[in-house]
């Protein structure tokens, strides 16, 4: 199938845009794979303090007998997703030695679970956990012990992060070794039923945690299409997992086999042989423009127009909203999964998964077939789902058909034309807006605003009864450079119970909402932010603003002569604690959402 000239056009302005720096990385590549730190040009004592721990594996490491893979795992037992990668480690050793190489752990990187700090001080840290994930990534393998890479990580921060710390050692033949989703629990609507019951007062902190408990049950990644699966569904068009192995259930034998078989294949593209398979090729301008298909195709996290810019800079890669507004509005929605359908991501899997969205994408030319993959140079390998046959690893044809349509629908026969994610724009700024999971009725919604500088006080007029009206909830001072750019889905319970009773309520805010987003219309991530005189910060109540996704607009329809005469609000002291003082240096240097919202790419110069 033809490539659609919407993605053909669109991939042309990023390669043309990021010309200079792609080159510059493809350079950086190539001295550290000529001339960088490695095995044989460390020194004796070196060499000796890097294999002294390595048992059985001594002699091999020590001899240089055949590659050494990295491990860098996010493992800790207090994130459900990365609590299966305790006993990782141990089996990817011996997984190594049965093809001739070996396996070290690199290092760990810190995982923090943003359904943990959802709504608390700790969610003020999320988003610069991912630098703090890129920068030990680059501690752990900057040792020049290994010629391959294996990242063990699944959530929010900690895929964007581990990728681009990687991307900085891209010489580095690379594989990322996903989990799995817990197996379903509690019904996701039931689930948001009782939350809102909850926000009303109308059942008590009992019912809600036994309501909750149900849904997060068990060890693997949270079953609703957020940000963490969204990272595993971009690793599958971007060819950087086995085929398949994003939604495979953790302890099934199916999941240890791919974790296998991700090792083994690690051994067979290394530098010494003849299918090196580098990750900073395999991650180019069309693998980064899969990446943002598969999320709008899909319905994915928002949090991504975020994640995805910072990923591809540390590629030498430059991509912004407009390419994702303009890849929007041709690529078509085809998965409907939960908050934006009835069904969570086992569900989607047992529809179809992942091999049917590849193969029905290639059918319609929106994903770029020929990129390096690590399973070869054929993005159609994906089109295809692993099964055991006996004990042997397999991978059979997508099916022909969806197997549940109210959850996957081939291309030509879509949910709707568009991917969902939009860019609007006006005299508030730039920022993104997710109709997948909004019905339309709502895309438009003019009403005066309430202007918070703190989510805790939206919750508190909720519950005085001041917001039984349209209105538009603004959320100021939420940026990057404010207080670390927390997600603000604790509002969704309050805002949905005054959607439901029958009032025009919308959010903005330049703050992110979350990979969970749901039925309220939001503009989120608005830039400038509102510290350093954004916009947003000269709004007062009462003001009357329209958000439109139709058009693509955000405006505040103030008199243009008292708008531009007016100065900003005040930002709210900030107050430490939480650790959140020990990042201040984070936030001061922060990029705009637009470029990814890091302090460590823009420091870098990338």
């Amino acid at each position: 199938m033809t490539l659609h000239p919407v993605v053909e056009a669109v991939t042309s302005r990023i390669v043309e845009r990021s010309r200079a720096g792609r080159r510059a990385y493809l350079d950086l590549l190539a001295r550290e794979r000529e001339g960088g730190v490695d095995r044989p040009r460390l020194s004796c004592g070196n060499l000796a303090h890097g294999f002294a721990a390595s048992g059985e594996d001594k002699p091999a490491i020590r001899d240089g007998r055949g590659m050494n893979i990295g491990i860098v795992t996010a493992y800790n037992d207090m994130l459900s997703a990365h609590q299966p990668y305790g006993g990782y480690p141990d089996r990817m050793k011996l997984w190594a030695r049965e093809v001739g190489i070996t396996a070290q752990v690199a290092g760990g990187v810190p995982a923090m679970c943003d359904g943990v700090t959802q709504g608390q001080r700790g969610m003020e840290l999320s988003l610069f956990s991912r630098d703090t994930i890129a920068l030990s990534t680059a501690v752990a393998l900057s040792h020049g012990m290994f010629e391959g890479a294996a990242l063990l990580g699944i959530c929010d921060k900690i895929v964007p992060g581990l990728l681009i710390g990687a991307l900085r050692f891209g010489h580095l033949p690379t594989i990322l070794v996903p989990a799995g989703p817990m197996p379903s629990g509690l019904a996701n609507k039931e689930k948001q039923r009782v939350r809102q019951l909850y926000a009303e007062g109308k059942v008590g902190r009992a019912e809600l945690l036994e309501a909750e408990s149900a849904s997060y049950h068990g060890a693997g990644t949270c079953t609703f299409y957020g940000t963490a699966n969204s990272n595993q569904m971009m690793m599958e068009v971007m060819g950087l997992h086995m085929p398949g192995a994003a939604f495979v259930n953790p302890g099934t034998k199916l999941r240890q086999q791919l974790t296998r078989a991700a090792v083994h294949r690690l051994g067979q593209i290394g530098w010494d042989g003849g299918d090196y398979r580098p990750l900073g090729q395999c991650v180019d301008e069309k693998a980064i423009v899969n990446a943002a298909v598969g999320l709008l195709a899909t319905g994915g996290s928002t949090n991504h127009v975020i994640h995805l810019p910072a990923i591809a800079r540390a590629a030498g890669i430059l991509i912004d909203w407009e390419d994702i507004d303009r890849l929007s509005a041709a690529v078509p929605l085809i998965a409907r999964v939960y908050p934006n359908g009835s069904g969570d991501v086992n569900h989607f899997q047992a529809a179809g998964g992942m091999a049917y969205v590849v193969a029905t994408l290639l059918d319609g030319g929106y994903l770029h077939r020929d990129i390096m993959t690590v399973a070869g140079d054929d993005l159609g390998a994906y089109a295809r789902e692993p099964a055991l046959d006996g004990e042997a690893l397999v991978w059979r044809d997508a099916p022909a058909e969806p197997l549940d349509p109210s959850l996957l629908r081939p291309h030509g026969d879509p949910f709707q034309p568009d991917g969902g994610m939009r860019l609007v724009r006006g005299n508030l700024g730039r920022g993104t807006f997710k109709t997948s999971a909004v019905d339309r009725s709502r895309w438009t919604i003019e009403a005066p605003v309430r202007v918070f500088d703190d989510q805790d006080q939206v919750t508190a007029a909720f519950k005085a009864g001041e917001l039984d009206r349209d209105v538009v909830v603004v959320v100021r001072f939420q940026g990057p450079r404010a207080n670390g750019m927390p997600e603000l889905h604790k509002l969704t319970p309050s805002l949905g119970v005054l959607q439901d009773r029958g009032f025009r309520v919308a959010l903005v805010t330049d703050g992110r909402m979350s990979g969970a987003s749901g039925k309220v219309p939001a503009a989120i991530h608005l830039t400038p932010e509102a510290l350093g005189g954004g916009p947003i910060a000269k709004l007062r109540d009462g003001d009357v603003v329209r958000l439109c996704a139709e058009r693509g607009e955000i405006m505040a329809l103030v008199d243009a002569a008292e708008w531009e005469a007016r100065g900003p609000a005040a930002p709210p002291a900030a107050q430490p604690g939480t650790g959140r003082e020990l990042f201040a240096f984070m936030r001061a240097g922060a990029d705009t959402a637009e470029r990814g919202g890091s302090a460590m790419l823009a420091a870098a110069g990338l």
